[in-house]
């Protein structure tokens, strides 16, 4: 269940609307289980329905104002800085001291830049670690799209995390990235 919260809240970026994805997928999923293949995944029919849940309440909120709840964001945030400084203590590598380079609020802000169809394959894939079979089935795609949407999103975060890390002196700007970003 906290996985699958975490997976909600990332997609729903709203603690709110992430239980309330989590409710709905949990409902479907009791009503659906006579059609639970024993024996397969429960885990990937599971993200097959918060996927599929979070894509509809999607589509029925473009049609409404999008709302946001500041006080929620800003406990959350300083919950993660608490975390993060308790792992400070407990030695760190190399890469974690990079990414503490960039804030929360920049890495958030990349991912959220993105397109639905190209977050959330990369939210499946590299942050809940799911196949790209897995993601194909959750999301009702053709693998080849799946390999597609993950690619093109990958590239839009190197991008814009690029710019971060140009912006801070951690990087040169490189002729690859510039290039890739005058094709799109």
């Amino acid at each position: 269940m906290d996985a699958l919260y975490a997976a909600a809240m990332r997609m729903t970026r709203n603690p709110a609307d992430a239980e309330d994805l989590l409710q709905e997928t949990f409902l479907r999923a009791y009503r659906g289980f006579p059609n639970f293949t024993q024996g397969t995944n429960l885990r990937a029919w599971l993200y097959r329905i918060l996927t599929n849940t979070y894509i509809n309440t999607y589509r029925a909120k473009q049609r409404r104002p999008e709302q946001t709840e500041l006080d929620e964001v800003e406990d959350m945030f300083l919950y993660r800085r608490l975390g993060g400084l308790e792992a400070a203590a407990l030695g760190r590598s190399a890469e974690d001291e990079l990414m503490d380079m960039f804030t929360e609020a920049e890495v958030k802000e990349a991912i959220d830049a993105l397109p639905d169809n190209f977050r959330v394959p990369v939210l499946l894939a590299d942050v809940e670690g799911f196949s790209y079979k897995e993601i194909a089935e959750m999301m009702d795609t053709p693998i080849g799209t799946v390999m597609s949407r993950l690619h093109r999103g990958r590239k839009a975060l190197e991008k814009s995390l690029h710019g971060f890390a140009v912006a801070r002196g951690l990087a040169e700007p490189t002729a690859a990235v510039t290039d890739a970003s005058s094709e799109n």
